[in-house]
């Protein structure tokens, strides 16, 4: 078979299954091509795309400034290292850090590798400048995240999944529930030795569980309380997915470090990065954290666009106004079916619960049906179902798609 021979999608699974790692177990659905909030199969077929590659897609697939500018610079120069300067890592940084409002931006290339960075970085302040002795210092983290499958990040979550035969774990770390200001005082009154708090302004992967309304400005004052990090991972609710540039933007917080990526590059091209001002950021030194591909001129071009189609085309403001609909609509839904019991999310980050247990079918089995009816989307923790769309959607798109939901639940018998 010659690499560029068209394959069906059961050859292309079967490629995957036979030389490929099953590290996961994709939705039966084989994608070659993207265009704003569509994708097609190989046999044609076309679908709404309602997860956007876990919100790294906001922008829509192959946006044509963001893959302008990723082509004109791959063209010019991929790669240097950290070994030398670029002339483009400047101006993205410039860029990055005047929009968030940080002094500086270590830039690197995936989501996971950022909170690794992260968690360094609060480790070295503390150590530097907070006075813990060395070793001692502990990080704050809650029930049910997801941070990544990195094996330090695996260490602190409780996915039997992602933890068994994994171990030995990394110590440092200390579980609390979500959404619990009393559990998150009462552990930085109890240790002395705490240097950070990491949490997710919604708990995406867990369902898209939404914290109550004044959580994480709370938690940020208790933090400030304690002289603790507050560490916020917007790599999928940020960059407008909920509303707003940032999540935590909602209660006007601003985190000690912020952890960004996904959409960071629309999709386009690996790139994420960790923000904070100087006092913080300054403790890191020449080999004390790196990478290769980090910053590199193509993925400084990349975030440039991709944040400038945010902005330029008022993506926030879209996601907040079609959110708004999307839960009144499917919230209407609920109370004419058995089958949902209720819709929850912010802007275009979004999830429905289904009425069974997590270890049932039934949400995948729905997620089937409704890839048969043209709109993709992939149930998480068994009996959730997320749907993310790209933020470039507008209203008639997304009431075709709500319509596609409420037909296929409405048909669907267990």
């Amino acid at each position: 078979m010659a690499v560029l021979d068209q394959l069906t999608s059961q050859q292309a699974i079967d490629l995957e299954n036979k030389h490929g790692a099953h590290n996961y177990h994709p939705l039966p659905v084989v994608l070659s091509k993207g265009e704003g909030v569509y994708v097609w199969d190989v046999e044609g077929k076309k679908y709404y795309d309602f997860l956007s590659a876990y919100s790294a897609v906001n922008q829509g697939h192959c946006h044509p400034k963001i893959v302008g500018a990723m082509v004109n610079q791959a063209q010019t120069l991929t790669l240097t290292s950290r070994a030398f300067y670029n002339d483009m890592l400047g101006r993205y940084e410039k860029f990055a850090t005047e929009l968030f409002g940080f002094d500086k931006l270590l830039p690197m290339n995936t989501g996971a590798e950022a909170v690794e960075t992260a968690l360094k970085l609060c480790r070295k302040w503390a150590y530097e400048v907070k006075g813990i002795n060395e070793n001692d210092a502990q990080i704050v983290v809650c029930e049910n995240n997801f941070h990544g499958r990195t094996t330090t990040i695996i260490s602190f979550s409780n996915d039997p999944v992602a933890r068994k035969n994994f171990g030995p774990y990394t110590n440092g770390f200390i579980k609390i529930e979500y959404n619990n200001l009393k559990a998150l005082e009462e552990a930085l009154e109890s240790d002395k030795n705490i240097a950070g708090f990491l949490v997710e302004p919604i708990q995406g992967e867990a369902g898209v569980y939404v914290p109550s309304e004044g959580y994480l400005a709370a938690a940020k004052v208790l933090c400030e309380k304690h002289n603790v990090l507050f560490i916020a991972d917007e790599v999928q609710t940020g960059i407008a997915r909920t509303g707003k540039m940032l999540a935590v933007d909602h209660e006007n917080v601003k985190p000690d470090i912020l952890i960004l990526g996904k959409a960071l590059s629309g999709g386009a091209y690996p790139v994420s990065g960790v923000l904070a001002n100087d006092n913080i950021m300054n403790v890191i030194k020449p080999g004390n954290h790196g990478s290769t591909f980090g910053g590199n001129p193509v993925a400084a071009a990349v975030a440039i666009a991709a944040l400038e189609v945010v902005e330029e085309e008022k993506l926030a403001e879209n996601a907040e106004r079609l959110g708004k609909i999307f839960r009144e609509e499917i919230a209407a839904f609920t109370e004419q079916t058995d089958l949902v019991n209720s819709v929850r999310g912010k802007g275009l980050l979004n999830a429905i619960l289904i009425n069974d247990t997590e270890e049932s079918s039934t949400a995948w089995d729905i997620c089937i049906k409704l890839r048969d009816n043209g709109l993709l989307a992939k149930p998480t923790h068994g009996n959730i179902i997320r749907f993310a769309p790209p933020l470039v959607m507008n209203e008639e798109q997304l009431r075709d798609c709500i319509s596609i939901i409420k037909k296929t639940i409405s048909e669907f018998k267990k």
